[in-house]
């Protein structure tokens, strides 16, 4: 097991992310259309009048998780119900994957891909799971198999160093138990557990399909979670503030960019399901081009939609609005269009809809901008000095932070304690070693908010010992504030947004969930049946469960054991899967 594949055990539902690094012009998959060509670029609209009785057109925008996984959806239950379903999926970028995606030390692909943002999946995460066993796709794992130190930096010094072995095997330090106390150790299993155990019935019929973010949050008792920070809610619940204000905040800043006393309790609660922690081999886009290639979806590389127009009966109803490279394609109207991109970074137009202000307006969505700076060093760890440990001292090879050293400024005028000049360091697996090459070096992520200048690795890792850098800077995740509103799911009639769950939670993983919810509502709104067929003896109980004459959790448990469905990772029946 390399080094770089045990880093993420921290990392567990770590953002999606974009990036342009990996490139298809090696690779045409077979139902891959690029509009890229000779000539400059154009702006087109495809409009047309379909025909009576035409199968039914959808237009997914992005190729990410959420686009990715929509067509493939789409093509499962067009199949199950006999039905034609035409889908074009448009990407702006030159590849699938959208905020998946990996790079090459030294832009040399004879060395392991790193992932710049969506790094892991974990056992949970089932759709995910069992696409990688449904494609053949090989799994790496992220168990150490050499020294694996963690350590948490507050801008002044490291304050704690534990054995990353595992997220409750670290538990077990009788340095975590002396710091913290028992009953923080005790009490954040249970909340990570209850969080968990409602998750699951998103892979079984009780918990299937949604009208939006709101009834979900009731339904899986996650609304009090989203109301309040993860400080708050885990104050609480018992849970020490100094835990809280240190580990639990190194989670929460290597996942999502943000403090514990910011982010809501439900992300924040999200940030610590580590369990099972795995990653696709040679990158997780692999994923997401197979949803694709067994899908019957058209895709449109190097396409970005800039506009969206609502026309009434009897033309489909929306047209698209295109800049691409080459010539106009031959693309009808649509019936609906899925955005599967954040929104608020598309820069399409929507017009003609009476619900397009609401859309656009309320409530809007913020997202942090990550820089991530992955670079190689022949400096087998950072100098000692820059924090502040004897030249002489070993320096984690993960280093996490805490906000905390800011907050106590505000409590002592004594001693100032600067903010961290990054979320993480991690030093991920050795690229090169003498016996081979001459020489010893080693492959590095950082994470931060700001910009990592050269000046700044020279300081940190010695003059001359960085031998190459590859950045990236983006908006990685939405800043996960306190809410009981979320974005819709349905913005107008035939107009559907995949990312209105991300500030919910945002996963990999919950992108298929709402690409998948979405499908689910086209095909009951159009054929009076979603993905699977209708269950009477299901919906019976689900309307008796809503009206409080059947207790809800007990309907829960029958329904996820009944007929198979249940079960952890790719095995047993998963909603959308099987049917």
């Amino acid at each position: 097991m390399r080094a770089h594949q045990r880093l993420v055990v921290i990392s567990a539902l770590i953002f999606p992310a974009v990036s342009k690094a990996w490139s298809l012009a090696d690779f045409q998959l077979p139902f891959l259309t690029s509009a890229a060509g000779p000539g400059s670029g154009s702006q087109v609209v495809f409009e047309s009048v379909q025909a009576e009785n035409a199968p039914l057109r959808i237009a997914i925008i992005g190729a990410g998780a959420g686009g990715s996984s929509a067509a493939y959806w789409i093509s499962k239950a067009a199949e199950r119900h006999e039905r034609v379903v035409h889908v074009d999926v448009f990407e702006k970028s030159d590849y699938i994957g959208g905020r998946s995606t990996v790079v090459y030390p030294h832009d040399s692909k004879s060395l392991p891909s790193v992932e710049l943002g969506a790094s892991i999946f974990v056992e949970v995460n089932r759709n995910m799971m069992r696409a990688a066993k449904e494609f053949n796709l090989t799994l790496s794992t992220f168990e150490s198999e050499a020294d694996n130190v963690l350590g948490i930096w507050n801008g002044q010094q490291i304050l704690i160093e534990v054995n990353n072995s595992g997220w409750w095997g670290w538990f077990d330090n009788v340095k975590m138990l002396w710091r913290y106390g028992y009953s923080s150790l005790r009490k954040t299993p249970k909340i990570v557990g209850s969080l968990i155990e409602a998750f699951k019935e998103l892979y079984t019929p009780s918990v299937a399909t949604w009208p939006d973010l709101e009834e979900l949050g009731v339904e899986l008792k996650y609304a009090h979670l989203s109301a309040q920070t993860a400080a708050e809610y885990m104050t609480s619940q018992g849970v020490g503030e100094l835990f809280i204000h240190e580990f639990v905040e190194a989670l929460t800043r290597v996942n999502y960019g943000q403090n514990s006393d910011e982010i809501n309790a439900l992300m924040g609660t999200v940030s610590m399901a580590t369990d099972g922690a795995v990653g696709v081999l040679g990158g997780n886009f692999q994923v997401f081009e197979q949803f694709l290639n067994h899908s019957d979806a058209k895709v449109h590389l190097n396409t970005k939609v800039t506009g969206l127009s609502f026309n009434p009966p009897p033309k489909a109803k929306w047209t698209l609005s295109v800049e691409h490279e080459g010539p106009p394609a031959d693309i009808p109207a649509y019936d609906h269009v899925i955005i599967a991109a954040p929104f608020a970074s598309s820069g399409i137009t929507i017009l003609g809809s009476p619900k397009t202000e609401t859309f656009l307006l309320t409530p809007p969505v913020e997202y942090v901008r990550l820089h991530v700076t992955l670079f190689t060093t022949i400096a087998p760890q950072p100098d000692p000095a820059y924090f502040n440990l004897p030249a002489s001292a070993r320096v984690p090879a993960f280093i996490a932070t805490t906000h905390d050293g800011v907050r106590h400024n505000r409590k002592s005028s004594v001693i100032e304690v600067p903010e961290p000049e990054f979320n993480s360091l991690n030093y991920l697996y050795q690229v090169k070693n003498v016996k081979e090459h001459g020489i010893d070096e080693w492959a590095v992520k950082i994470f931060s908010k700001e910009t990592i200048t050269d000046e700044w690795l020279a300081k940190v890792f010695g003059e001359g010992k960085v031998t190459w850098v590859h950045r990236k800077e983006w908006d990685a995740y939405p800043k996960a504030k306190p809410t009981t509103e979320f974005p819709p799911l349905k913005a107008a009639e035939g107009l559907w947004y995949v990312n209105a769950f991300e500030p919910f939670i945002s996963t990999m993983e919950t992108e298929t969930l709402s690409s998948r919810n979405i499908v689910d509502n086209i095909f009951e709104e159009e054929f009076a049946a979603g993905i699977c067929p209708p269950d009477a003896e299901l919906e019976a109980k689900r309307v008796a469960c809503a009206q409080s004459e059947i207790e809800c959790p007990a309907l829960y448990e029958a329904l996820a054991s009944k007929d198979g469905w249940g079960g952890t990772g790719a095995e047993g029946r998963i909603y959308g899967w099987d049917c």
